[in-house]
């Protein structure tokens, strides 16, 4: 083989090596918080005005978040309905001192089709908790409403293989290139036009070709060096979520321990705060059928260690989610997967509670995959003859933001007269993907957490603009009856694929808990 032969073939190694390099290091690393449910979906009011909010969080940090609203014509001013002219957005850090002072607000851009669509984009700065401040305009006048946003690197940004390609193709003849101009040099500077190189010059030529040749691989390999220790400085600011281990004790009492694998050091184990009443909110939901699910809220014993003293519980495999919420608001969910044997436990009391629906497998048969409509139906017959409607169940893309809308009727098909709130809130729903991939727990607010709604709302206040943010935190209240036996649930499918809708309210006494099927389609976006 000849020198060149032998000079391309080391230039293509080292180019091959280079884009593994790249390739390996822009892997995506996966991260558990909010279980494949990264988008935030929420509904409020920001003064008159009913908003649809949509927020999609970079991938890394710095990055942009990808901003929708949609407005609804919720409120009537002097001359009619209420309508949006324009909508300001500022990110703002949910807590601290930097959140008394916000930055100067982005206008969003108006849709020429929908005037009261909206959208816009926003620089996340820092990892941690923040919010979205939407500051509306419009016929009614101004009206305020924030929006907690968890932010955090998730992943690393990747090289697409057509791109690692071209570029390790123009880095390939740029190796050749500069070596071939060296030995050109070294050969042919001093010779007078029209002179053939002699022995000598070609031999000085091959020395210069072999030292550019060194130089070049230590110049690749020093920069991949700095390559490298750049992205391992990144991954450690890359979100790790908190583990959890699930153990049984004696007289069947569930222990969940809470370790934290590192990401940033002002993260605590020992400082969460009250959401719903409850420090943490614990669903099981066995597998593989995911046919029988609780809704549990253990105590907190120790920093990091929660027990619970188990319900009854038949011996199969389940799936544990638990979510918490920081005093920072930063929420986060924890997962982890136990054998449970039969367990002879303690009645149901107080906001705990079961349900029971039929299992996928015998929902689907041999269909494998995600069917075109819902496959429970629409309707959920509940064990006392109560029944729960799903009144919009229309297959829509993944990614796409929807209202689900659930309606609870007694045993003669009429709303109960003894409506109640569950844990403050008209219901709540569990959205789980058949292969367990995606987990989110929503409220009617949203997916985000009522403390962490709190803690916005708080910061408006001391902005001295409360009209919105206390609109968007308003519970339903009244005596039983008062209340409406029908709740919504902002939410878009994260992915294509089936879904299981778990959708709890209450009546009297009664935690009514059922069961719905659900179908993503192919997403508008990845």
């Amino acid at each position: 083989m000849g020198f060149s032969a032998r000079l391309l073939s080391v230039a293509r190694l080292w180019t091959i090596v280079f884009a593994l390099g790249v390739a390996v290091l822009s892997a995506p690393i996966s991260t558990e918080a909010h279980v494949g449910s990264p988008d935030i979906y929420a509904e409020g009011n920001a003064g008159p005005y009913r908003l649809l909010v949509t927020i999609r969080p970079p991938l890394v940090i710095p990055g942009v978040a990808e901003i929708e609203v949609r407005g609804a014509q919720s409120g009537a001013a002097a001359g009619g309905a209420s309508v949006i002219s324009g909508i300001d957005i500022a990110p703002i850090p949910l807590t601290g001192e930097a959140s008394k002072h916000p930055p100067v607000a982005d206008a969003m851009k108006q849709s020429a089709q929908d005037s009261q669509f909206f959208t816009g984009a926003l620089w996340i700065m820092a990892s941690g908790s923040w919010q979205v401040r939407f500051t509306v305009d419009g016929s009614a006048g101004k009206g305020v409403l924030s929006i907690p946003v968890p932010a955090t690197s998730s992943s690393t940004k990747g090289m697409e293989a057509g791109l690692s390609l071209l570029l390790g193709g123009f880095g390939l003849l740029l190796v050749v290139g500069a070596i071939g101009i060296v030995g050109a040099a070294a050969r042919d500077a001093q010779l007078p036009a029209g002179a053939s190189p002699s022995n000598a010059g070609r031999k000085r030529a091959l020395i210069a070709m072999s030292v550019a040749l060194v130089l070049m691989v230590a110049a690749v390999w020093f920069g991949n060096r700095w390559w490298q220790g750049e992205a391992d400085n990144y991954a450690r600011y890359v979100y790790k979520p908190l583990s959890m281990q699930a153990t049984l004790g004696p007289n069947q009492v569930l222990t969940l321990k809470i370790q934290d694998p590192g990401w940033i050091k002002s993260r605590k184990i020992d400082d969460f705060v009250l959401d719903h009443d409850h420090l943490m909110h614990l669903y099981l939901i066995r597998q593989p059928g995911m046919d029988i699910v609780y809704h549990l809220h253990p105590e907190q014993i120790a920093p990091g260690e929660f027990q619970l003293a188990m319900p009854t519980v038949p011996a199969s495999l389940f799936d544990l989610y638990a979510d918490v919420v920081h005093a920072t608001g930063f929420p986060e969910t924890l997962v982890t997967r136990l054998n449970v044997p039969q367990i002879d436990g303690r009645p149901l009391a107080g906001d705990d509670a079961k349900g029971s629906v039929q299992p996928l497998s015998a929902l689907r048969g041999a269909q494998p995959s995600c069917p075109v409509d819902p496959v429970a139906g629409p309707q959920f017959r509940l064990p006392d003859g109560y029944t729960m409607v799903w009144n919009n169940p229309v297959k829509k893309p993944a990614k796409t933001p929807q209202i689900f809308q659930f309606s609870l009727l007694d045993p003669n098909g009429k709303a109960p007269s003894d409506m109640m709130l569950y844990m403050g809130m008209q219901g709540h729903a569990a959205f789980v993907k058949d292969d367990g991939s995606v987990f989110a727990h929503v409220h009617p607010s949203g997916t985000v957490s009522m403390a962490a709604l709190m803690m916005a709302g708080a910061q408006n206040q001391a902005a001295q603009a409360t009209t919105g943010a206390m609109a968007a935190m308003q519970m339903p209240m009244g005596q039983p009856g008062d209340l409406p036996n029908s709740v919504g649930f902002p939410y878009g499918f994260p992915a294509v694929g089936a879904y299981r809708i778990f959708v709890q309210m209450k009546h009297g006494n009664t935690i009514e808990t059922a069961g719905f099927d659900a179908c993503a389609g192919t997403a508008k976006s990845q």
